[in-house]
């Protein structure tokens, strides 16, 4: 009788097992690597580009200003500025709400571009002063714009052109103009999502707030914010602790890199926990913040179901009947 009632177990926990697997959530696992990501790493340094500008369909993207850009730039790297190419400024000038470009004309700037299915792309920024942080966030939307287009070897290099400078690595004035090419991917449209969506799932998952503490906490009012405060049960992981930024001797940013990957992944998950599966939407004031934490989430430390509120605060405080909350955390 006992034989059998061992047996009887025996069989249930074989049975039983691989249910449990299957239903456990996704956890977090070790960073992504050029094997597990894709044929490049997310975030590349100054040296691996320096060592690989030959490989075969690299494609090194500048996305400064072109005057910055004309003044010097990484060899053989083609300039194409992000605000009009890479994102939109559909309000006004002074204060803009980013927003993705329409598909045909995304597509088309990717194909003016060179870049196809099969190219290796190195996104470069500025990463210096005035107003780094938004610099290097600027160089994280233009990335995760060719990701959203279908685009699936695309990097940031960590430091961007100023690192690059600073270290003395070999630069160019001359012009470089690309191989125009017909592009032909398939956007991934649940990258963004709409103010609606966002006002159904408070509650039900994970809201993610990317702006500095003061600004999410409601001390401080964003300029294109009707509102101070943040959207309700939205938690707070400021993009900008994902970021260190080296110094001159007056204070200045000479440039900014990203923080080591163990430590990112550390502090994700301190917020968001370690199931990789679970749905997170992240905003911030316009949409810079958001897509570097989108980038950070979804391309470094893999989390795989991750969105962003393209409308972020800007969009959410415009309407009044959307709800504001201050001086709580989450």
């Amino acid at each position: 009788m006992e034989k059998k009632v061992v047996f009887g177990v025996i069989v249930l926990a074989l049975i039983a097992l691989p249910l449990l697997v299957a239903c456990a959530p996704t956890t977090l696992k070790t960073p992504p690597t050029t094997t597990t990501r894709s044929m490049i790493d997310p975030i590349v340094s100054t040296q691996w580009l320096s060592d690989n500008r030959s490989f075969p369909n690299l494609l090194i993207l500048d996305v400064r200003a072109p005057d910055n850009y004309a003044k010097g730039h990484i060899p053989n790297a083609i300039n194409v500025p992000g605000l009009g190419n890479w994102y939109l400024n559909l309000f006004c000038k002074e204060f803009p709400w980013m927003e993705v470009p329409e598909e045909k004309a995304l597509f088309t700037t990717i194909g003016k571009a060179g870049i196809t299915g099969d190219s290796l792309v190195v996104v470069v920024g500025r990463t210096t002063d005035p107003m780094a942080p938004y610099a290097v966030a600027d160089a994280a939307r233009v990335a995760t714009t060719i990701l959203y287009a279908g685009v699936e070897n695309v990097a940031i290099l960590d430091g961007g052109y100023d690192k690059w400078a600073a270290e003395g690595k070999d630069t160019s004035t001359e012009l470089v103009t690309p191989t125009a090419r017909a592009y032909t991917g398939a956007a991934h449209k649940a990258t963004f999502v709409s103010k609606d969506y966002v006002k159904g799932k408070i509650g039900k998952s994970i809201i993610v707030d990317a702006r500095d503490p003061d600004v999410y906490f409601g001390l401080v009012q964003e300029p294109w914010a009707k509102k101070a405060g943040h959207i309700p049960t939205a938690k707070s992981l400021p993009i900008p602790w994902f970021w260190n930024f080296v110094k001159d001797k007056k204070g200045a940013v000479t440039y900014g890199t990203w923080k080591d990957i163990n430590i990112a992944r550390e502090m994700a998950s301190a917020v968001l926990g370690e199931d990789a599966s679970q749905e997170i939407i992240v905003y911030c004031g316009v949409g810079g913040y958001a897509s570097s934490l989108w980038f950070v989430l979804h391309e470094v430390i893999g989390y795989t179901n991750v969105e962003i509120y393209d409308g972020s605060i800007q969009e959410w405080t415009a309407d009044p009947e959307a709800p504001v909350v201050k001086y709580k955390y989450e």
